[in-house]
């Protein structure tokens, strides 16, 4: 009998395994892959991570990124220095997901990989988690098994609030031109941008539209908008993924369980940041599997309400945001990503030293008031 297993072994899973073992909790990681697997993903993350551990990530960054490079329609390019105290961490995602995983394994955390979760029973006290290896029993469960996981249906959650987004990536490896500039394309793709973000051995390049709308062949956009880096885009291996966008604070317990990570769409509805918010949710959800097995009976119940005041008041603003600068890119590629001060206060949110609503209000009055037309 397990104090905790969790289900996903990603950012949001790796992290509640950590700090759970750490604090001397029994915790059993089941993943369906084998690890290190690859995992599709742009892999910038906010170096604010670091203050959630007390270990070195530095074994698992590709590379930092000082600079970032912007464009509208491969043309009327910005560069801007981020003047952010670390520089944005790159990270191929089979290697940082791992990474995070092993320092659960020295805490005590034990691993089965290749191991897919069949379903779930409650047993009154404890979870009973079925796999195609056989069952295990645990006190408590978090479900971190993703966009796509059948955790959260299994556990009641069928109907979470959330804004479905989509993405098309893929890895380039090659020699790169200037490895410590981000590049972000705003005027190719309606409702989201394409990135293509620097490794140490090439480039992971890919384009992600998050509101819905009219259908856009994503492959041919990003295909040739490759062709800027000397990539044949259609000649290495892509992979398709869905994004779960917070859309609005909901319950993210039942009994004796959790969701985090993206099972609780909590990914960034205006950047569709994902991982640090999946590691603050499987933080938080560590906290509070920790407290209810030390026997606060609210514990679970509390969790909903963190994440809803410490992520989610924020992100109605980065909902409101993103409803104007995509409904209006071209007003908003002049107007806020061009200024100079745009990609510093970018830096402080991904920095912790800001918040959507600390920039929100004014960013949507000047977008809402301008009538420049869009450009064809």
């Amino acid at each position: 009998m397990y104090d905790c297993i969790i289900v996903g072994s990603g950012p949001a899973g790796g992290t509640a395994a950590y700090h759970l073992a750490k604090n001397g909790r029994s915790v059993l990681v089941l993943e369906k892959e084998t690890l290190p697997r690859y995992k599709p993903c742009g892999g910038g993350v906010s170096p604010i991570v670091a203050e959630w551990f007390d270990f070195d990530f530095s074994p698992a960054i590709s590379l930092k990124v000082s600079s970032i490079r912007y464009t509208w329609e491969m043309g009327d390019p910005v560069e801007a220095e981020l003047k952010t105290p670390e520089p944005i961490w790159m990270v191929r995602r089979d290697i940082f997901d791992h990474f995070l995983i092993q320092q659960a394994q020295k805490q005590g955390a034990e691993l089965r990989d290749s191991t897919e979760v069949t379903g779930v029973e409650f047993k009154g006290s404890y979870w009973q988690v079925n796999t195609a290896n056989g069952p295990v029993e645990g006190r408590y469960l978090i479900a971190a098994d993703g966009a796509k996981g059948p955790m959260a249906k299994w556990l009641g959650f069928k109907d979470r609030k959330r804004r479905m987004g989509g993405a098309l990536e893929a890895e380039a490896i090659t020699q790169i031109e200037n490895g410590h500039m981000a590049h972000f394309e705003f005027g190719m793709v309606k409702n989201g941008y394409i990135w293509n973000f620097p490794k140490a051995d090439g480039y992971s390049i890919g384009i992600g539209s998050f509101r819905g709308g009219e259908p856009q062949n994503l492959r041919e956009i990003v295909t040739e908008y490759s062709k800027m880096f000397g990539i044949d885009f259609k000649s290495i291996k892509q992979f398709g993924h869905p994004l779960c966008l917070w859309d609005g604070d909901q319950t993210l317990h039942t009994q004796n369980a959790l969701l985090a990570g993206e099972a609780a769409c909590v990914v960034d509805p205006f950047t569709a940041e994902g991982i640090r918010p999946s590691i603050f949710s499987g933080l938080k959800a560590s906290e509070a599997i920790d407290r209810a097995l030390s026997g606060d009976a609210n514990a679970l119940e509390n969790y909903t309400q963190v994440i809803a005041e410490e992520w989610g008041t924020d992100m109605v603003w980065a909902q409101r945001l993103a409803g104007v600068f995509y409904r209006l890119p071209g007003v908003g590629y002049r107007l806020g990503v061009k200024r100079p001060a745009a990609t510093q206060k970018f830096g402080q949110i991904l920095s912790g030293k800001l918040g959507y609503k600390d920039i929100a209000g004014n960013a949507i009055k000047k977008l809402s008031s301008s009538f420049l037309p869009e450009r064809s």
